[in-house]
């Protein structure tokens, strides 16, 4: 069964990424935008990818009400395309 999509929360996603870009803050982030996109996955594909790491991020600091773990979040961009891992 296919979950269907949150297309605001993704938006919202999206947002962050984008800011995250503008501000170059973490500069992880437009670089793993950039070498994903270099790897052949779109633009789309790619915020993708990195939306799922900052999801997970996000979800531990409201789960368990921590900082949100940057260096976790930089790790996990750096293992793109593969699927993130805790840290």
């Amino acid at each position: 069964m296919k979950m269907k999509v949150n297309e605001n929360l993704r938006n919202a996603i999206f947002e962050v990424i984008d800011n995250q870009i503008a501000a170059n803050e973490p500069v992880e982030t437009a670089i793993t935008l950039k070498r994903l996109m270099n790897e052949g996955y779109s633009e789309f594909e790619a915020k993708q990818f990195i939306g799922q790491i900052l999801a997970v991020e996000l979800f531990d600091v409201m789960k368990n009400k921590v900082p949100f773990n940057e260096a976790g979040y930089i790790k996990n961009l750096k293992n793109l395309p593969n699927e993130p891992v805790e840290v």
